[in-house]
């Protein structure tokens, strides 16, 4: 537990600084003097950064030891730290940003690997829940620590502050991280991950561009996402060389635990974006009432991680996915149809019940998918879990901010408008919940649990 423990910190090191940044971005855009559609490629950047590099953990765990893993993340994310305290220019803080996504890209999956590696299938669980504890407490405390440094401080002590931590873990990771498995030397598929990373960066790019009115724009991107991933799997249908096997998506096992994971994700990501600017709209709230609102309902998120994984590892399945995934769905449907009466505390409480369900379900998903899986193909399915969450995030904030701003109706104050395009959103995340019990109902029959 020592040597995850280690290893989480480190991911929960990149995990706090993205969600600190978030807060940072007013302030950002005047220092620099660049539009919000530009500073927002700080988290969209870093997300798709650390999804790519999770495409290769299968290939990485099974060609490197998890000493070299553990101490290039920690390194690039002390590299990162330097480039952005000291960043003269945006473009330098972007490519600081793109650094530090290596980190997490490395240690998230490293993290699940070495449980995978030592701990019985009986107690996934458990282990899992607690890693997830460490690294799930990041999103509710950075918005607050990145407040309190830019109004204290300067926004680029959030990167000073975090480096001798970061610097600390590699001595401690370096002396305690031992290899569990024996690794091999072959081939990187550049050609099939090349494809892959296309297919990503078009996807993203063209979603963000819809943000901006960019129509044409996104038809045109998504076009080339989805050539991108047709010629992806028909490499794939042979491959030569070694990123991940395609396998793994003909196990129920997987395929039934994977789908609700990610769209777990896309409703996570995205009503984290919304409702902050949903009561702030709706009721007139402050910012800083829109960042607590969430804070009761992540640290339920964080450190309810061990209890859920018990739950799973006791009483088996379906029991905390059925449940956590009807706390998501009842606590959806109150947003849906009665949003605009709950007030800031009765959205404050229906948060709650949603995070607790979702972390619930979440976790768990995962969980229950490597414990039916073959051992040989637990490093695959891990990496496409965590790029998976990385892509659906991306893809949650964009979505529902498209949502909550797509009703104009003449007539409607702004706040009308933005509560009847939260309505669709919310609805959309009914049909999600919903959705997700069909998945489980096809996961628990096809794996007998």
């Amino acid at each position: 537990m020592l040597v995850v423990s280690v290893v989480a910190l480190m991911s929960f090191m990149g995990v706090l600084t993205e969600t600190s940044m978030n807060v940072t971005f007013p302030t950002l855009m005047h220092q620099f003097g660049v539009s919000l559609g530009t500073v927002q490629w700080v988290t969209a950047g870093y997300l798709l950064t650390a999804a790519l590099v999770m495409l290769t953990s299968a290939y990485m765990k099974r060609r490197f030891t998890n000493r070299q893993l553990f101490a290039t993340g920690a390194i690039l994310f002390a590299l990162g730290d330097v480039i952005c305290g000291a960043a003269p220019a945006f473009w330098v803080l972007l490519a600081g940003r793109l650094v530090q996504a290596g980190c997490v890209g490395l240690c998230t999956p490293l993290m699940v690997n070495i449980i995978l590696d030592v701990v019985p299938r009986a107690k996934l669980g458990t282990y899992i829940g607690m890693a997830n504890l460490i690294i799930l407490i990041a999103p509710a405390l950075g918005p607050t620590f990145g407040g309190a440094v830019a109004a204290f401080a300067d926004w680029r002590m959030i990167f000073w502050s975090t480096l001798p931590l970061a610097l600390l873990l590699l001595v401690v990771g370096l002396k305690v991280i031992r290899q569990y498995t024996n690794t091999e030397r072959y081939a990187f598929d550049w050609g099939r991950f090349a494809v892959l990373a296309c297919a990503l960066v078009a996807l993203i790019v063209g979603l963000n561009a819809a943000g901006s009115g960019g129509w044409v724009t996104l038809a045109g991107l998504l076009v080339v996402s989805a050539a991108m991933f047709a010629w992806f799997y028909r490499l794939s249908r042979h491959p030569r060389r070694a990123l991940f096997s395609l396998d793994v998506f003909k196990q129920p096992a997987f395929l039934y635990s994977f789908l609700p994971y990610i769209l777990l994700q896309f409703a996570n990501v995205g009503i984290n974006f919304l409702l902050p600017n949903y009561v702030q709209d709706v009721f007139a709230a402050s910012a800083l009432i829109g960042g607590l609102i969430l804070l009761p309902g992540s640290l339920f998120n964080g450190f309810g991680q061990p209890v859920y994984g018990w739950m799973l590892d006791r009483f088996g399945g379906p029991l905390p996915l059925y449940l956590g995934d009807g706390l998501f769905t009842v606590a959806l449907v109150a947003f849906a149809v009665a949003g605009q009466r709950l007030g800031v505390l009765g959205v404050t409480i229906a948060y709650l019940v949603f995070a607790i369900g979702r972390s619930m379900a979440f976790g768990n998903a995962v969980a229950f998918g490597l414990k039916h899986l073959e051992k040989g193909l637990q490093n695959d399915a891990n990496a496409l879990y965590n790029t998976g969450q990385q892509v659906a995030g991306a893809v949650g904030t964009t979505v529902l901010a498209l949502l909550m701003g797509a009703v104009s109706r003449p007539g409607y104050t702004h706040a009308q408008n933005v509560a009847a395009g939260s309505t669709i959103a919310f609805g959309l995340l009914v049909a999600i919940g919903l959705l997700n019990a069909f998945l489980f109902s096809r996961l628990f029959a096809k794996t007998q649990d």
